[in-house]
């Protein structure tokens, strides 16, 4: 069988595995399908306890990125294996929705300022600690959302952070184009079926809904958003830099389908 993405024998980190369902996972095991070793990262010693099934015979090390320290010994520990970095998948993202979901104008600086560190200036910090480690050519691949200038009030305060995310791979690719070639895209699926978003006040209506507005009226799958991470992190996608990638099967095409309108012009009348 021909490598056709050309990553057998690449060294992929992989931070954010939470179970079966994170996209983390999926983007994994299909890395190691295509023949890369994966090293996994995650949050805590209670979620390497919690995955250690899952992530059987497989090297997992732990890093809480709202430490520095903690980086800088996930740092430490791969620069001692003597290992070249030809990717980083950043799955990450936390919102504090403890409160409930409140109107955005209502979000609290604390919340604020949480979430940016964790779901965006993590990956900064995590390039920045890995970059003398990374293959000149390594391709670093966040997880964002398919559209960040859509009011969604069921996704809270997360859509200005996922801006910020995004814009940041414009200034990430620019200020490391100065002494290599590491490239920085983002996948950003439409609504997903995982335990993360189960947890977000609204979101199974919300997902509900997207099933309906996409032209083939099923969701986009978890799988299918790893599929184009995987393509990204590939030496396959080198002509692409600093760019999002929209997986969301056409929804933002079809808001105006005729049943649709009709439905909602019916429950209005």
């Amino acid at each position: 069988m021909t490598d056709f993405l050309k990553l057998t024998g690449k060294n992929i980190v992989v931070t954010g595995v939470a179970n079966r369902k994170s996209v983390a996972w999926h983007i994994a095991k299909t890395l190691e399908e295509a023949g890369a070793t994966v090293i996994y990262v995650v949050r805590s010693e209670a979620r390497k306890e919690s995955t250690a099934k899952l992530l059987a015979d497989r090297q997992v090390l732990v890093c809480d990125v709202e430490y520095q320290e903690q980086i800088d010994k996930l740092r430490d520990d791969l620069t001692d294996q003597g290992l070249t970095i030809h990717g980083l998948v950043h799955s990450m993202a936390f919102a504090d929705y403890s409160e409930g979901m409140k109107p955005f104008h209502e979000t609290t600086k604390a919340q604020f300022l949480q979430a940016v560190d964790i779901s965006c200036f993590s990956l900064v910090k995590l390039s920045n600690a890995l970059k003398d480690l990374f293959d000149e050519d390594a391709s670093v691949v966040t997880v964002s959302i398919s559209t960040t200038t859509m009011a969604s009030e069921n996704y809270g305060f997360m859509a200005p952070i996922k801006a910020a995310l995004d814009s940041s791979l414009a200034f990430l690719t620019k200020s490391f184009s100065s002494f290599s070639r590491v490239r920085f895209n983002a996948v950003g699926p439409s609504l997903l079926k995982t335990s993360a978003s189960a947890g977000i006040p609204g979101y199974v209506d919300a997902y509900l809904f997207a099933e309906k507005v996409i032209p083939r009226k099923s969701a986009v799958t978890t799988q299918e958003a790893a599929d184009v991470a995987v393509f990204l992190l590939s030496p396959r996608s080198s002509g692409i830099q600093a760019q999002n990638i929209a997986v969301d099967a056409g929804m933002s095409i079809n808001y105006f389908d005729k049943d649709i309108i009709a439905g909602v012009l019916k429950h209005d009348s």
